[in-house]
């Protein structure tokens, strides 16, 4: 519902930094609420696309080339403009598992050590862009693998099933 409150402008208005209004390729560029805004050291901002049926990683085709493409150019331009950070000092990626289920983008200061930015859950905005260019189904086929804590509902999931 956070989510839905900050597209629909019921909550964090005045913390947008940047939208395009499109829906089916626009998105919403909020600071994380784990950023304080007052240095650019653990600069983290997260954009959340206006589609809804979009869940995660695994949704993705190439059908959704023209919104990943917004959210990785115009991030980094709203970025640029408003916290003078230059692309080259950005992380962009996204989760998968995601802590929760509708598709956004984290953006964090590169030397930052944000929480999930290792490269066992994160994946890179602009590999996800090329893996969807090369194969519009990748995501659909690939096998990712991720990490789980073992106190996670779906670790004991495959611990039942006889998978751990």
């Amino acid at each position: 519902q956070w989510v839905y409150n900050i597209l629909e402008k019921k909550a964090e208005a005045d913390r947008i930094v940047h939208e395009n209004p499109d829906p089916s390729n626009g998105f919403v560029l909020v600071p994380d609420l784990k950023w304080n805004q007052n240095q650019l050291d653990d600069l983290y901002l997260i954009a959340l696309v206006h589609r809804r049926e979009v869940k995660s990683l695994r949704d993705l085709t190439a059908e959704h080339l023209p919104l990943l493409r917004n959210v990785l150019q115009e991030g980094k331009e709203a970025i640029g403009k408003r916290f003078g950070v230059p692309p080259s000092q950005l992380r962009i990626y996204l989760h998968y598992q995601p802590s929760y289920y509708h598709l956004h983008v984290h953006f964090t200061a590169l030397g930052y050590d944000a929480p999930g930015s290792s490269v066992e859950r994160a994946h890179l905005l602009a590999d996800v862009i090329d893996n969807l260019a090369m194969d519009p189904t990748y995501y659909q086929k690939r096998a990712l693998t991720f990490p789980l804590r073992a106190d996670e509902l779906l670790f004991k999931k495959f611990q039942e099933a006889g998978r751990v």
